[in-house]
């Protein structure tokens, strides 16, 4: 790896304005998540017209939905939403309340709205679902307005602020010669951001080698990595080369870059500040012009404070950080993410007709309920799980006019989905009695356990004792060994439980500390009654 120290210094300044940073424009949106037609998915109207004493109006015809970048835009055009307008105000807490006329479109915001509900500030931060006529979701959430966006890259596909800053800030180092240090949850498209820094870097004819370190045993890492010379150890009996000498010129990409072992970090470190290394088993240093980036999902901070990862290596890897957003935080983009892999599995089974059926009378072949579902799902594993629930999805409706849900998806996604936000007439979305609001980092696994017995483990219950949201609780009992959720349990358990307790659904779910609804959802499965 070429050392250029003026290019080091400049890049830890990439990114910043001259005169200080622009704070972005924040403006309440609706996305089109579900849609008959779905060539429409993704397309939005800004609501930044909303003001204090003043009303929106949305029906069939209005307001129109855009492309983002497109002039012209339409209203939603379903024949069975009504011309009748649903009207939107603001509140003085920033919350909108949206009023639904008896006659007119039928609207579920978690739960039928009957005469008007009021949506939260904090709810449209996360995302709120609303379901017209059983046949369109909408995403009600807020949009960064003057957020600098790159080229749409190598499939990032995407318009939220968070997805857009990546692709500026992928633009802006792609070409320079610094190591790249990717962080980001399990699933969020590591893989695919160091692919496209390469492809737009000055190196993009030369080798993209791509290495997984947690997939590598922790004692032939080094062997692995940098080669080996002859008689380094008992049967190497001629030189090898490493992954290194293979991106040679290229970018080498290494992924969980945190499991490397020490003896390893000590190589990286050399690489990065001299630009060499020692095979195993050599004792000349081969130099080497590699790109190296980086990818974790790891807290490396905390793994130097434990004594696991070398800060200076951190920092030398550290050129330029990237951070992917993880899904929750960019639901807007959830349905044209998932109209997209589910488009790439019709055309593989040559149905990509139902996407846009010529009835416009026609069900839709996405049901709202289940659009509505994916939008609420936390997805743990990110953009990995959507492909792959996408593709279960497609495959399990194959021939079919709707998609469908097996028990066991449906399972899952009612495990890790939060509560809907409710609906009615009723003043406000949330109860009064709630817990202040609080960072899930704050609550302490023996606050959990209690919040959890208290509420029988009902998990919405709890998240409200806590003050925190009901998707955070799922992250927090992942790091709690002593507590478990329904999907954890074995078959046996399940099965025995259900002979001691005769099938009471109440008892059993009080001896195994489970939600009662997730155990009803795997009794189901199961075929126990």
């Amino acid at each position: 790896m070429r050392r250029d120290r003026a290019i080091e210094d400049v890049s830890t300044a990439i990114g910043k304005k001259r005169g200080g940073t622009k704070a972005a424009r924040v403006v309440p949106a609706l996305t089109i998540v579900a849609h008959p037609n779905a060539d429409r998915v993704g397309e939005r109207a800004l609501l930044d017209a909303l003001a204090p004493g003043k009303e929106l109006e949305l029906s069939r015809n209005a307001p129109d939905f855009t492309r983002p970048g497109a002039v012209l835009g339409a209203g939603l055009g379903d024949p069975f939403v009504s011309r009748k307008p649903i009207r939107l105000a603001p509140t003085e807490s920033g919350g909108i309340v949206l009023r639904a006329g008896d006659a007119g479109t039928d609207v579920v915001v978690g739960a039928r709205v009957r005469g008007s509900v009021e949506i939260e500030a904090a709810d449209i931060d996360a995302g709120v679902p609303i379901t017209l006529a059983d046949r369109v979701v909408l995403l009600l959430h807020r949009i960064e307005l003057d957020v600098e966006d790159g080229p749409v890259a190598l499939g990032m596909i995407g318009q939220s602020a968070g997805i857009r800053r990546v692709r500026s800030m992928l633009e802006r180092v792609a070409d320079l010669p610094v190591p790249v240090l990717i962080r980001g949850e399990t699933g969020t498209g590591k893989e695919l951001v160091a692919r496209a820094l390469h492809e737009r870097s000055p190196r993009r004819q030369k080798p993209f080698v791509s290495v997984n370190l947690g997939a590598i045993p922790r004692e032939l890492a080094a062997a692995e990595l940098f080669g080996t010379e002859k008689g380094a150890f008992t049967g190497a009996t001629s030189d090898r080369s490493g992954f290194f000498r293979a991106a040679q010129g290229g970018t080498l990409f290494l992924d969980e870059v945190g499991e490397a072992p020490p003896e390893v970090q000590v190589m990286l470190l050399r690489v990065l500040e001299a630009g060499e290394f020692y095979p195993v088993g050599g004792r000349t240093p081969h130099s080497t012009d590699v790109r190296l980036v980086a990818a974790t999902d790891a807290n490396l901070e905390e793994h130097i404070r434990e004594g696991r990862f070398k800060a200076p290596l951190l920092h030398r890897l550290a050129g330029y950080e990237l951070r992917l957003p993880p899904l929750r935080e960019r639901r807007e983009d959830l349905g044209i993410l998932l109209h997209h892999f589910a488009r790439e599995e019709l055309q593989s089974i040559g149905e990509a007709h139902k996407l846009a059926p010529k009835d416009p009378y026609a069900e839709p072949w996405m049901p709202a309920t289940l659009a509505a579902r994916l939008v609420r799902f936390s997805w743990p594993g990110n953009i990995r799980q959507l492909r792959n629930v996408a593709r279960q999805l497609v495959i399990g409706s194959r021939g079919q006019a709707r998609l469908l849900v097996d028990p066991r998806l449906d399972a899952e996604l009612e495990e890790r989905a939060p509560a809907p936000a409710p609906g009615g007439s009723a003043p406000s979305a949330r109860e009064a009695a709630s817990a202040p609001r609080r960072k899930p980092s704050d609550v302490h696994e023996e606050e959990l356990t209690a919040a959890l017995q208290e509420h029988a483990w009902d998990l919405k219950a709890a998240a409200d004792k806590l003050g925190i949201p009901r998707s955070s609780m799922y992250d927090l009992i992942e790091r709690c060994p002593s507590i478990r959720t329904a999907g954890d349990l074995r078959a046996e358990e399940i099965e025995r439980s259900h002979r001691e307790h005769a099938g009471d659904l109440d008892r059993m779910a009080a001896a195994l500390k489970v939600s009662r609804r997730a155990l009803q959802r795997r009794v189901k499965e199961m075929g126990l009654g």
